[in-house]
């Protein structure tokens, strides 16, 4: 009965796989760099994982500031968009939607505040027990903004943020069913979450000194980055100014 509710799990991911994309892009740099400008080529090289809306928030080791428009990325920015995010972290999104209502407010990345300082999360996939965890935040007295999965994952983290941002993160891909591919940024840190299965895709590539994480390779050809390797299913990867390392919950469990 085990073996056939695990094959059962596997063919829902998988159809999910066709169901929706969505695409995400990280980049962290050990100074203060045009990432915005990076970001926005990278995000420009995954338009055909999403053509809804798009997003990018950049970190300067203090804040984060986030941008957001419906339509293609060409539409969503302008040059004085772009030029009010400076940093040297970003990350971006492409959506595609399944999850959530067609609007501004389930644009990405989501930005929310925590214990741990503000933190903001772009999202690739579906949490199939969103619903459960959104039910149980509520009853504890949490109020959502949007219809997404992707509020409801960052609430989770945030939520755990207290212990680290890095414990929340791995408490939060123990609690999160489905499949997905996050990348989170706070003020000083990139980080990569993929999940168990390995449904959801996510690179790690380098440019120059500089870390990126992508959905796709096609973003790192496009700006001229070299191909580290994938993120591992169940692996977290933390870049910061101390370099990249890894916390892989497969191997820990």
């Amino acid at each position: 009965i085990h073996f056939f509710s695990e094959v059962d799990k596997m063919i829902e991911l998988v159809k999910d796989k066709f169901k929706e994309e969505c695409g995400v892009f990280g980049i962290f740099s050990p100074e203060i760099e045009e990432v915005t400008s990076i970001t926005y080529y990278g995000l420009y090289a995954l338009q055909h994982r999403g053509q809804e809306s798009a997003g990018i928030a950049v970190a300067d080791g203090s804040c984060i500031r986030c941008e957001k428009g419906m339509g293609l990325v060409s539409e969503a920015f302008d040059k004085d968009k772009l030029a009010a995010l400076q940093g040297n972290a970003a990350i971006g999104h492409v959506r595609y939607s399944t999850a959530g209502s067609s609007n501004i407010i389930n644009a990405q990345p989501l930005v929310m505040e925590s214990k741990y300082g503000e933190i903001a999360m772009a999202h690739n996939g579906n949490c199939t027990n969103a619903e459960v965890i959104r039910d149980l935040l509520e009853d504890g007295g949490h109020t959502f903004n949007t219809s997404n999965d992707s509020e409801v994952i960052l609430s989770l983290i945030s939520r755990g943020a207290r212990r680290g941002i890095e414990q929340a993160a791995f408490e939060a891909l123990q609690a999160i069913k489905g499949s997905f591919a996050l990348v989170i940024l706070t003020k000083d840190k990139l980080i990569g979450v993929r999940d168990t299965y390995g449904i959801r895709p996510l690179s790690i590539g380098k440019y120059k000194d500089s870390y990126i994480l992508t959905s796709e390779s096609c973003a790192l050809d496009t700006i001229g980055a070299e191909f580290v390797r994938d993120v591992k299913p169940g692996e977290i990867v933390v870049i910061d100014k101390e370099g990249l390392r890894s916390i892989n919950k497969n191997e820990k469990t």
